[in-house]
């Protein structure tokens, strides 16, 4: 179970390697600054924020091209079980031409973005940390071609806790209880 561990932790530390490398090297790449889940209560609902880079120099395709010839940016979540992660939402595009199409206007993400999903429980899940697995879909281009789409792992966790004790009333007592 040790080795499996190590070998899980050297994947992930390769993966962000290639990615900071890639990124620093100038190459059509996103990289994940940071992604936060809120704490989520059995029963409720959180909001998670997945803010990432688009390289300098490069652009990405938005959710939503305004062709339907273009690759959109996609998020994919595989929630573990009793958890359901949903209503995925990403920030409108920057409308802007390029010299190989001065006429048109396509809808991209340039430097930062951020990207929000909502985590919900399901049932009678456990309090504890849950690991969430997914990727971000995307095709980068510079100004004057575009590159291969990519597929980039993501991976947070959310902790889940027990919702907050019930406040406890005492009863009225009647004014003679102490005679």
């Amino acid at each position: 179970m040790y080795a499996w561990g190590v070998a899980v932790a050297a994947l992930f530390t390769s993966i962000a390697a290639q990615s900071q490398s890639e990124f620093a090297a100038g190459k059509p790449s996103v990289q994940v600054l940071h992604i936060e889940s809120a704490p989520l209560q059995k029963g409720k609902s959180a909001t998670v924020t997945m803010s990432f880079r688009v390289a300098k120099g490069f652009h990405i395709n938005s959710n939503h091209p305004n062709s339907e010839v273009l690759i959109p940016t996609a998020v994919k979540l595989d929630a573990p079980t009793d958890l359901s992660l949903g209503n995925v939402q990403f920030p409108e595009g920057e409308q802007v031409s390029f010299a190989f199409a001065p006429d048109e206007k396509l809808s991209v993400y340039t430097g930062d973005f951020i990207v929000q999903a909502t985590a919900r429980t399901i049932g009678e899940i456990r309090a504890g940390s849950y690991r969430v697995h997914g990727e971000l879909k995307y095709q980068a281009c510079d100004n004057s071609a575009c590159y291969p789409p990519k597929s980039m792992p993501i991976a947070f966790d959310i902790k889940v806790g027990n919702p907050p004790p019930k406040p406890h009333h005492n009863p009225a007592q009647s004014p003679n209880a102490h005679n």
